[in-house]
């Protein structure tokens, strides 16, 4: 399985400390192998940086884990492939646009070879994996439903999108990240955890990296950072998992809506 990273932030916030964390998984203290990508929200723009070789040994992400890239939303992969090549065609994150916005998506899981043979109208795959052919079958069901824009009411895209994963996740191990430039779309179908740093902030102590950062020292008072991953990045904080079905929305590093399987509920 590939593993994911994200984050949610009311400010502008670099995310090399969670970076680090992740970073040795790809090939070092994980199996995570087959490329990795992190894109960052700059306002409406995306920044992003793709390389198929391991984590543990891309100069790009050496340099990013040093680089402070100030986000509000971050979305971040390494990837051990299933389906398809490992190429960077095949290397997540993947990105649409839609309603002039640049859609974000990074994929978890595997799915049953059946996703291939579900219609696509308006958006299709680059590479081979039954990611991107997930990501373009999600992005043409919001098109239809909503043509001309984002509904008035964030609730029912949210609604939509968690519906949307649960089909997906009928076809296997669907956890997502996706976001449209101010959300952050969080999808559980196995493993997936997150942790909201607020004032008073503490120190942090990565597992995989002899690393540790006091916020209190690196932040204001006012800040609120949410981090999302497939498994917790730190051994000194409590992390919040998800549940099988689950999906959390946040905004500005705060839960702006969550469901269950098969029910929806602020």
């Amino acid at each position: 399985m590939c593993e994911l990273l994200g984050m949610s932030a009311n400010v502008p916030t670099d995310i090399c400390f969670s970076f680090a964390g992740l970073v040795p998984r790809g090939g070092g203290t994980g199996p995570h192998r087959d490329g990795w990508g992190i894109a960052f929200y700059e306002g409406p723009g995306l920044r992003a940086f793709h390389d198929p070789l391991p984590s543990a040994d891309s100069r790009i992400a050496e340099l990013l884990v040093s680089y402070p890239i100030k986000s509000r939303v971050v979305i971040s992969h390494i990837r051990q492939a299933n389906v398809g090549d490992v190429c960077l065609a095949n290397t997540h994150p993947f990105s649409r646009e839609l309603w002039g916005r640049v859609w974000c998506y990074a994929h978890n899981g595997q799915l049953e070879k059946e996703i291939f043979d579900w219609p696509l109208s308006y958006y299709h795959p680059v590479g081979t994996t039954d990611s991107e052919y997930a990501f373009c079958w999600l992005l043409d069901q919001i098109r239809k439903e909503f043509p001309d824009g984002p509904p008035d009411d964030a609730d029912e895209l949210s609604a939509l999108i968690h519906q949307c994963c649960e089909k997906l996740r009928a076809l296997g191990v669907y956890n997502l990240l996706l976001s449209e430039s101010s959300r952050l779309f969080c999808f559980c179908t196995t493993k997936l955890s997150w942790i909201t740093r607020r004032a008073p902030f503490g120190e942090a102590r990565l597992k995989d990296s002899d690393m540790s950062v006091d916020f209190g020292a690196e932040t204001t008072p006012n800040d609120v950072v949410t981090v999302i991953a497939t498994e917790p990045l730190t051994d000194n904080e409590r992390w919040e998992s998800l549940n099988s079905g689950e999906m959390v929305v946040f905004k500005d590093g705060e839960v702006e809506w969550r469901a269950r399987a098969e029910q929806a509920q602020k």
